[in-house]
């Protein structure tokens, strides 16, 4: 059972998983509108992943005789200067959600909830990956420079990384 404290936070991590999903759902939606399929496509398995992450923590709270709140989200932006700033603007939301991931678990520490973070512990290392991730793009696009064709390859680089992390996905399902 979680304590009110406990399930408060944990609701409060839905909403920012939820967020997540829907920011980079609309980042999606700008990288097509611009041309960026890559990045488009990259974006959108970031969405579905977000989602995923909310619904496990829902899932969770409900398996712990808790109160899940579907939250409202508010709109995210729609539009962004260059594909650099919206790719600076996941890594800092990255950080922001690693930040609330390592708060829930000195919170379950402090209350003593055992389960909750042994159940945490799959979200600290998925950020850990998400912000190594996050940080091995904005590399890749500073290596690629501001040329006439670096939207090209970053949209191309950015979709060779979609598809690696496509693959590890799958060999890690059939585990």
């Amino acid at each position: 059972m979680l304590t009110k404290k406990m399930e408060k936070a944990l609701n409060e991590q839905i909403t920012l998983e939820s967020y997540a999903s829907f920011l980079y759902l609309a980042m999606s939606s700008w990288c097509e509108e611009e041309g960026l399929e890559g990045c488009a496509a990259f974006m959108l398995r970031q969405s579905d992943e977000e989602m995923d992450h909310m619904k496990r923590l829902y899932n969770y709270v409900i398996e712990m005789d808790g109160k899940a709140i579907v939250p409202g989200i508010k709109k995210p932006p729609s539009s962004y200067k260059n594909v650099v700033q919206m790719f600076k603007q996941v890594y800092e939301h990255e950080k922001k959600v690693t930040k609330s991931i390592n708060e829930l678990v000195a919170l379950s520490s402090k209350e003593k909830d055992h389960s909750s973070f042994n159940f945490l512990q799959w979200y600290v290392e998925e950020q850990r990956e998400e912000e190594a991730l996050m940080r091995s793009i904005q590399d890749k696009i500073k290596l690629i420079g501001g040329g006439p064709q670096a939207l090209y390859y970053i949209d191309k680089e950015i979709q060779q990384i979609n598809l690696a992390e496509m693959k590890k996905e799958a060999s890690e399902a059939e585990k």
